[in-house]
C-alpha cells in the first residue's frame, strides 16, 4: 500500500484505525500504546516518514497513532512488531486496543455478557447482536438515520462480531432468544443477507445451550407488546434487566423488578412456537428465501 492510498483512505476513516474520543475511558490505554510504539521507533532510529513508509502506512498516520489519536488496526501491529524487531511486543498490544476501538456501551455490554451464566432476550424488532452475521450487522447499522460515518458502521459491527464470543464460552451459559416472525422475514440488506442470517441461527440454534424460539405474527395473546426484554444472570445470583416499556426503559436490578421482567419474558416464552417448531420454521423460511 503506497502512502497515496494510504492518506486518502485514512480521510475516508476506515481503511487505517479509528479516531479516539480523548473524553472516553479507553484513550489513556490507547495514548499509552502509542508511547510505546513510538519508543520502540525511537529506539530503533527510524524518522516516522521513514517507518511509515516501511510499514506501508503514511507519516501522519503514524503519528496520530503515537500520540494516542488514532486506534491501529491489527495489521498495522503486526507490520510494525516486524519491521522494528519488537519480538511479539507490539503485536501482544492488538487485544486492548480492539476492544478500545469498540463504543463505550457496547464494551460495557460485552463485559456483561461475558460474565453472564444466563441470557433472556426478546427482540420485538430486530435480531440480538450476538445473533447477527456480520451482513446483517453493517446493513442494519449503515440504513439508521441520520446516517452513521462508514468509520462508525464498522466500528459497531466489529463489536457485534467480538460478541459471538458467548457461544465459545466453556462452561457455555444458557441463552434464550424469542424472535419476531416478522423479523426473520423482512430482507434487510437483500435477499442474501436475509438468507446467510437464517443459515446463522440454525446453526447457533443447534446448540445444546441455546434455545431459539419464533413468536408468530398472527399470535391473539402477545405478553411483549410493551416492547423488548433483556435479562443477564450472573454466577453470584446479582442479574440485571431492561425492558423498553417497563420502568422508564432504565437498567434494574431490583429482584422485585427483574421478576416482573422474567414473568413477562416467561410468558412470551410460553406463547412463542416451540424450539424445535422454531428450527422446522427457520428451515422452511430457507426453502423459499
Amino acid at each position: 500500500m503506497d502512502s497515496g492510498t494510504t492518506d486518502a483512505a485514512e480521510a475516508a476513516g476506515d481503511e487505517d484505525g479509528w479516531e479516539v474520543d480523548p473524553e472516553d475511558e479507553i484513550a489513556p490505554v490507547v495514548e499509552m500504546a502509542g508511547n510505546q510504539m513510538r519508543a520502540w521507533r525511537e529506539g530503533a532510529g527510524l524518522r516516522a516518514a521513514d517507518f511509515g513508509a516501511r510499514i506501508g502506512y503514511g507519516e501522519d498516520l503514524v503519528r496520530k497513532v503515537e500520540r494516542g489519536a488514532r486506534i491501529p488496526r491489527p495489521e498495522y501491529l503486526d507490520k510494525a512488531d516486524a519491521v522494528l524487531g519488537a519480538g511479539g511486543k507490539i503485536s501482544a498490544l492488538k487485544k486492548d486496543l480492539t476492544e478500545a476501538r469498540y463504543p463505550k456501551k457496547i464494551r460495557k455490554l460485552a463485559k456483561l455478557e461475558a460474565q453472564a451464566v444466563e441470557l433472556l432476550s426478546y427482540g420485538s424488532h430486530g435480531l440480538h447482536g450476538t445473533l447477527q452475521t456480520e451482513q446483517y450487522a453493517r446493513a442494519l447499522i449503515a440504513m439508521r438515520q441520520p446516517a452513521y460515518p462508514h468509520e462508525e458502521v464498522e466500528r459497531g459491527v466489529a463489536a457485534r462480531l467480538a460478541r459471538h464470543a458467548i457461544f465459545g464460552r466453556s462452561p457455555a451459559p444458557t441463552l434464550s432468544f424469542v424472535l419476531e416472525e416478522v423479523t426473520l422475514k423482512r430482507p434487510l440488506g437483500g435477499r442474501l443477507v436475509l438468507r446467510q442470517q437464517l443459515e446463522r441461527l440454525l446453526e447457533v440454534g443447534e446448540l445444546r445451550s441455546v434455545s431459539i424460539q419464533v413468536m408468530p405474527t398472527g399470535t391473539e395473546e402477545h405478553a411483549g407488546v410493551d416492547g423488548s426484554i433483556q435479562v443477564l444472570k450472573f454466577p453470584d445470583g446479582s442479574a440485571v434487566g431492561r425492558s423498553e416499556g417497563a420502568y422508564s426503559g432504565r437498567p434494574v436490578s431490583d429482584p422485585k423488578q427483574l421478576r416482573i421482567l422474567e414473568l413477562r419474558y416467561g410468558m412470551i416464552r410460553s406463547q412463542a412456537l416451540k424450539p424445535r417448531e422454531s428450527m422446522d420454521y427457520i428451515r422452511d423460511l430457507l426453502g423459499v428465501t
